[in-house]
């Protein structure tokens, strides 16, 4: 396993952990310069950040400072109510797999959606294996575009609590179904995103991420795509919006990179906290400090 203690090369920045400082949304260009003031290397922004600081002018800014991405959030939200909100979605995707490309993403993280108008609170129908066969077509026919351009797609599981609304693929066995199922080459451009927020309580998550990692010729290639890193606290006001800095909960942080890393990954351990009460209530400096040394200490 990586030693971590003496540096934070591999330590990357999910703008959602500094979006708001102090309580106030701060605007990406400067939280890009928080992070090349404190030696990140590497970021992975959001699409409605970009979109308000304008494409074009993140990457010349990225680039200025010399730092790449460890992923792009997000795409997916495949489900619709209708075959135009298939069709839109799909569309959409696209537009992120080519906004990944111009900022020179690594891949688009997937997350894939679930019930049409629950976010909203008005789920359209209850149909969860409806909502599934959609994702699997959704991204599919998104597998297609990206193998085109050469955009790798990671797909992110997310905590059963959220099936309902963001994503109805929740273990990293469903994701690696639908890897196995559509690209069965193993290519590299379908893959996982492992975020340990989400993924700590699998009880197959040891056996699922050494399947990630597997390789049976020179040609097949890792599944495993991004890693993400935060903590469960206890106990968690917000399901959302409460997640922990690491080494504040109950996630065995150590033994999970352990794991990855024994499944082949090399990549950055991507920092991505939603914190309504507390790190978004702080100052940007002091959260990156935080990170720096907890990505030192405990990751």
């Amino acid at each position: 396993m990586r030693d971590f203690s003496a540096d934070h090369r591999w330590l990357s920045i999910n703008t959602a952990t500094i979006r708001r400082q102090r309580g106030q949304e701060v605007p990406l260009a400067r939280l890009i310069d928080q992070c090349a003031a404190h030696g990140v290397r590497a970021i992975s922004p959001w699409r409605d950040q970009v979109a308000a600081a304008g494409l074009a002018d993140t990457a010349r800014q990225l680039k200025a400072l010399d730092i790449g991405l460890s992923g792009y959030c997000r795409g997916g939200f495949f489900p619709a109510a209708d075959t135009a909100g298939l069709r839109a979605a799909l569309d959409d995707n696209r537009r992120a797999i080519d906004e990944a490309l111009t900022l020179g993403a690594p891949c688009l993280v997937l997350v894939v959606g679930a019930l049409p108008g629950a976010l909203e609170g008005r789920p359209v129908h209850k149909d969860i294996a409806r909502a599934r066969h959609e994702v699997r077509d959704g991204i599919a026919a998104t597998l297609a575009y990206a193998r085109e351009v050469n955009l790798p797609l990671a797909i992110e599981p997310l905590h059963p609590m959220q099936a309902a609304e963001r994503a109805c693929v929740n273990t990293l066995e469903q994701a690696l179904d639908l890897c196995d199922e559509l690209d069965p080459a193993r290519s590299g451009l379908l893959g996982v995103a492992l975020d340990a927020y989400h993924c700590w309580w699998d009880p197959k998550l040891q056996a699922q991420t050494a399947r990630a990692g597997e390789r049976r010729t020179p040609q097949e290639r890792s599944r495993l795509l991004a890693y993400h890193v935060c903590d469960w606290l206890t106990p968690t006001r917000d399901l959302l919006n409460d997640r922990g800095m690491m080494g504040d909960g109950v996630i065995e942080l150590r033994r999970l990179r352990q794991w990855v890393e024994a499944a082949g990954y090399e990549g950055f351990a991507e920092v991505e906290i939603f914190s309504t009460q507390d790190w978004w209530q702080r100052d940007g400096d002091e959260v990156l400090t935080t990170c720096i040394e907890r990505h030192r200490t405990v990751v």
